[in-house]
């Protein structure tokens, strides 16, 4: 309700509470409407108890019709405020007058757009008031006799009707009727100016809002969400970004809604260009290059694309539920002179077309991946590329039957935003999930990583998202920094702030994600089984990861402790259980591991001296 409200204006809901006045006094025991209005501080306490104490219909109808003509008058700064009071569930059960009255703001179309023309009108009929007083205050005229009276009428008929260009005498009585004016005529045609026909994003009552259409889907644009990278348009009381509501309307091999998004005959693209909507934050939106859900079952479509790009569609669903069936993985480990890597299926068209094998630097197409593990100028990828011990152009021939020359798929025909998908993973580089409808997934301009904006340490904000500069993950800032960090001692580092430290504790919060790949460490274990009764302090990555965005760890000791105490909390949990506690192990040896490289602790260093920089509740705990 309050977001529908947001759409229009101050101008607009006192228009409508101008014209409603009389409806709303006139609804039957009002005192709970009058109540709800003094809760909102609309009224006083005063005013609210002459109108309960009131027992006469007429003299409360009186009564509410003043209160809201004070609200108009007095307080048009608070209508907003109004209406979302009135228009609370519980109240518009209440009266069947406010639910007439809430179903015609937002469903009567006629309204808005005669808006500014009910406004004038009312200021017309307003100086028309002065007019007819000023008259008859100048002119001191004595009222003429009932005979006179008479008289004057026929005559004044027999001029209109017989001589109509005869003016009257300067010494016969004026009276005041005579002074004044007709009022001029209200306008209710469109606020535009010669030249601007159609041009509605000029209109006053599109000031916040604005129609568009996809296709043939209708929406509504909010000026000032879409500014701010929200999702910005609303269809059937649901909102949507740009991305989405193109999908919605079946539009997403466009692939620029700034493009196929219009509002009347133009692009809301044009409308950005020309300073008319401001856009940000859906700059960086990952597109992927197949959808999450991927087809299980069978197919029995054509080996062959057509030129029909649904057709192509086809294809790539049946070449992908072809290697299902055949029990092909999704990644295969592959290997080429001295250099590996993983080829994803679903990414592999040819040799040339569709960069499918991932290396630890960059995503490469078979022949780039043959050519940088030797400098042959006669390449024969299928032979060279080895996977499970058998060369790749046997394991194509026997189980997958990969595009044809006429396909005209992404990955054989990719323009640039399809080259620009394929660089960068699929799947988020720390949760190893890909991105649902409606997420964001951040590409690093320097390496194929790929996060979600929370999965990313420090946490990527929207604004962000547009600023048109190149983004870097921390992986790749660590790397290029590691060198200038000197080798310290155990002591030094503990009691050292993580303000100083903040990339270390970073990276070294990011492996451990990225080594937990079960995420059994991730999240809050609080919903296992008897988990709060055995661990009294219980601790995970995310929790850890909060704490350090918010710059709660004063020193490094006391980050590693927490790290410390979800090991210790899942060897005490898992007693029993020798599958997990051999898990929690592994990854503990990993961080020491970690801790050590990464801030170049000298070797000669123990493991009993960093429990001595943890706070002293944790040494009592470790003890007990």
């Amino acid at each position: 309700m309050e977001e529908r409200l947001n759409f229009l204006s101050d101008k607009q809901l006192l228009a409508f509470l101008h014209r409603s006045k009389t409806e709303l006094s006139c609804m039957e025991l009002p005192q709970a409407f009058v109540s709800q209005l003094r809760d909102h501080d609309l009224i006083s306490t005063e005013q609210h108890g002459k109108i309960t104490r009131m027992k006469s219909n007429e003299k409360i109808r009186s009564a509410v019709y003043n209160v809201l003509e004070f609200i108009e008058d007095k307080l048009p700064h608070c209508i907003h405020s109004f209406w979302k009071c009135v228009f609370k569930e519980t109240i518009l059960n209440k009266y069947p007058t406010l639910r007439q009255l809430h179903n015609s703001l937002f469903n009567g179309q006629d309204f808005y757009d005669c808006e500014d023309a009910l406004l004038e009108s009312r200021d017309i009929l307003r100086r028309e008031d002065i007019q007819r007083i000023e008259p008859e205050i100048s002119l001191q005229v004595k009222k003429p006799s009932l005979k006179k009276r008479k008289k004057m009428r026929k005559t004044t008929d027999d001029d209109a009707s017989d001589n109509d260009d005869e003016q009257p005498s300067t010494s016969a009585p004026v009276t005041p009727q005579r002074l004044i004016k007709k009022p001029k005529k209200v306008s209710f045609s469109t606020p535009l100016k010669k030249g601007e026909k159609g041009e509605i994003w000029r209109w006053k009552i599109f000031k916040v809002q604005l129609p568009v259409t996809c296709g043939d889907l209708k929406g509504t644009l909010n000026r000032n969400r879409l500014a701010q990278g929200e999702k910005c348009i609303m269809v059937e009381k649901q909102w949507y970004n740009p991305t989405e509501f193109e999908r919605l309307a079946g539009k997403a091999k466009s692939k620029s809604w700034k493009k196929s998004i219009h509002c009347m005959d133009k692009t809301l693209g044009q409308l950005i260009e020309d300073g008319h909507l401001k856009s940000n934050g859906y700059k960086k939106v990952k597109k992927l290059l197949f959808p999450p859900e991927e087809t299980v079952a069978g197919s029995a479509e054509s080996e062959v694309c057509s030129r029909d790009g649904s057709s192509s569609e086809k294809h790539q669903d049946g070449i992908q539920s072809r290697l299902t069936a055949r029990n092909i993985p999704k990644v295969l480990r592959v290997v080429c002179g001295d250099i590996s890597g993983l080829l994803h299926t679903k990414r592999f068209a040819s040799g040339t077309c569709g960069r499918s094998i991932r290396t630890s630097s960059s995503w490469k197409t078979p022949v780039d991946f043959v050519k940088e593990a030797s400098s042959q100028t006669d390449i024969s990828w299928k032979k060279q590329i080895m996977c499970e011990g058998k060369p790749l152009g046997e394991l194509i021939q026997s189980r997958h039957n990969n595009h044809s020359l006429l396909c005209i798929c992404s990955l054989c025909h990719p323009d640039g935003d399809d080259l620009d998908s394929q660089r960068n993973d699929d799947e988020c580089w720390n949760c190893r999930k890909e991105a649902t409808v409606g997420e964001v997934m951040v590409d690093c301009d320097q390496c194929p990583r790929s996060f979600h904006q929370k999965c990313h340490l420090p946490h990527i904000p929207d604004s962000m998202l547009d600023d048109g500069r190149p983004w870097i993950c921390t992986p790749c800032v660590w790397i290029q920094t590691r060198d200038l960090f000197s080798e310290l001692e155990m002591e030094a580092v503990m009691s050292s702030s993580t303000d100083h430290h903040m990339l270390h504790c970073q990276q070294l919060l990011l492996s451990l994600y990225r080594e937990d790949e079960d995420h059994i460490f991730t999240s809050d274990p609080c919903h296992l089984p008897e988990y709060t009764r055995v661990i009294q302090t219980p601790m995970w990555f995310d929790e850890v990861a909060d704490k350090l965005q918010s710059h709660k760890y004063q020193t490094v000791g006391h980050f590693v402790s927490d790290i410390q105490l979800i090991f210790r909390n899942c060897a005490s949990y898992n007693r029993d259980n020798p599958e997990f506690l051999s898990t929690g192990t592994k990854l503990k040896e990993h961080f020491e591991k970690e801790l050590n490289t990464m801030f170049k602790i000298q070797q000669e260093t123990s493991e009993s001296e960093i429990i001595l920089y943890v706070p002293q509740w944790e040494i009592c705990l470790a003890t007990d």
